[in-house]
């Protein structure tokens, strides 16, 4: 009814500028607040039957469409709708249905942009898995599948899959978008400065014309261009935690395949003395070295306190305190090398270095995202948030670095490797009782031997080994054999 009215205005030469600027207002109103009844003064206006079912206005519309001789369809069509399938992949049980469907003669199937792109539609549709050759071939004389797109969007690709779904495989097909210069990707990246349509053009006459569409494929590719510095942007921030992460990974990966982590650890040594030494010592003249805090720092580390004293510290250089610090350092490691034994000090070192790594390194993880959430506010700075975040990458690396190697350092001095349990065998003779032990003259008794002094608790694993815990074991046993009475 719509259509037909504003060609009846087009055709109007009688109605003077007003009118037809109030009438071309009522006809553009937007179609959810759009009635009949709010036509019915333009129609008459118009000299237009308000009935959209008359005989006369069908024929009208018809002609406008091109249908002229299917005037009873058109009229059933506008009374009971178009039949029609929705793809929009919440139908998942009918999906494969509605697809084999689509491609029938006169189907219509409304899809989302998600649901559509990459469905593969046959000509003529599928029954029991078969292609109906008859109606491919009246489909095909029509000229195929038929998309309709009602937007464009911020991608060429999407529109490229969107046309894509006609005219596959050597099948005939066509593709047509319907757009407004009220869509968001016009009014938000249009060339508007030099488009002066919006303003000259009336709104009921669609625009047809290549300058046009290479407006919208201008537009397109700013969207496509900001998207991509967008994306590039993300990717600058996460190459920095790439970075940091390969470092850590070849670390964690060394000590997974059993590396001799000797050398690492005495490298940890030398740069830590040498640390606390630049630190409490530096540029200042002896008299002003902090060799007190430089005592009480190594011996934090290493147990310093059981080789030497405060005051054996003074009278010496700043390189030659360093060296001898080191080598007592070194002389205390090679001393609990030989106390555990190489192999053990080996494994204590791998698990160590192992687990330090893991728990600084989520501590890490934490402080990063924590910093990535708010580094965008030093931009309010006239500061570069990627340059800022940079460099406080770097110096939390730098952070990470040094507490995982001192840390190392200090667990492989003070850590201890707990005694392991052996469990005693018990011999089954068959005499006197189910167990019996040997004695000194090589015979067996008949009651379990004393476990002297340790006292095995109810929920401890039972000590005969069977894997059970001792009340549900030998525990009532042993009060058998303990008090036979």
């Amino acid at each position: 009814m719509i259509l037909l009215l504003q060609r009846r205005l087009q055709q109007a030469k009688e109605i003077d500028k007003d009118d037809r600027q109030r009438l071309s207002q009522i006809l553009n109103t937007p179609m959810e607040r759009l009635d009949i009844t709010s036509l019915r003064p333009v129609a008459r206006a118009l000299g237009v039957n308000p009935d959209p079912m008359d005989k006369a206005n069908i024929a009208e519309v018809a002609a406008i469409l091109g249908v002229s001789g299917h005037e009873e369809r058109l009229a059933e069509v506008l009374t009971n709708g178009i039949p029609h399938n929705v793809l929009n992949a919440k139908y998942h049980e009918r999906e494969a249905e509605i697809i084999a469907e689509a491609g029938r003669l006169g189907a219509v199937t409304i899809a989302t942009n998600m649901a559509g792109r990459g469905v593969d539609i046959i000509l003529g549709g599928k029954q029991d898995g078969k292609v109906r050759e008859e109606e491919a071939k009246q489909v095909v004389a029509l000229g195929g599948l038929h998309i309709i797109g009602s937007e464009r969007h911020e991608s060429r690709r999407i529109d490229n899959q969107l046309r894509g779904r006609a005219g596959r495989q050597g099948d005939p097909g066509s593709s047509r978008f319907f757009l407004s210069l009220e869509d968001e990707l016009w009014r938000l990246f249009g060339d508007k400065g030099r488009w002066l349509l919006n303003a000259t053009w009336d709104e009921a006459e669609p625009i047809q014309h290549g300058i046009l569409t290479k407006a919208i494929e201008r537009a397109q590719k700013k969207v496509e261009e900001n998207n991509f510095s967008i994306r590039k942007h993300v990717l600058e921030y996460d190459d920095v935690m790439n970075l940091q992460r390969k470092v850590i990974y070849d670390a964690r990966r060394k000590v997974l395949e059993g590396a001799n982590l000797r050398e690492n650890i005495l490298g940890y040594i030398r740069k830590i003395v040498d640390e606390a030494v630049r630190t409490h010592c530096g540029e200042a003249p002896k008299e002003e070295w902090d060799l007190a805090g430089l005592y009480e720092t190594l011996d934090q580390i290493y147990p310093l306190s059981m080789y030497v004293e405060p005051d054996d510290l003074k009278g010496r250089p700043q390189e030659e305190l360093a060296d001898w610090l080191y080598s007592i350092a070194v002389e205390c490691y090679k001393q609990r090398e030989q106390e555990m034994g190489p192999d053990i000090m080996r494994q204590l070192e791998r698990a160590v270095t192992l687990r330090v790594v893991d728990e600084k390194w989520v501590h890490h993880l934490q402080a990063m995202d924590y910093l990535r959430e708010g580094i965008n506010l030093r931009a309010y700075a006239q500061i570069d948030p990627l340059v800022a975040f940079k460099k406080e990458a770097y110096n939390y690396f730098e952070e990470l670095t040094n507490a995982i190697e001192r840390d190392v350092v200090a667990w492989m001095f003070r850590v201890q490797v707990a005694p392991q349990m052996r469990r005693t065998r018990y011999v089954d003779t068959g005499e006197g009782g189910r167990f019996g032990a040997p004695t000194g003259d090589g015979t067996a008794s008949g009651r379990r031997p004393s476990l002297g002094r340790v006292k095995v608790g109810r929920n401890d694993p039972c000590p005969c080994g069977s894997g059970k815990k001792y009340k549900k074991c030998c525990l009532e046993k042993d009060r058998v054999a303990s008090n036979p009475s």
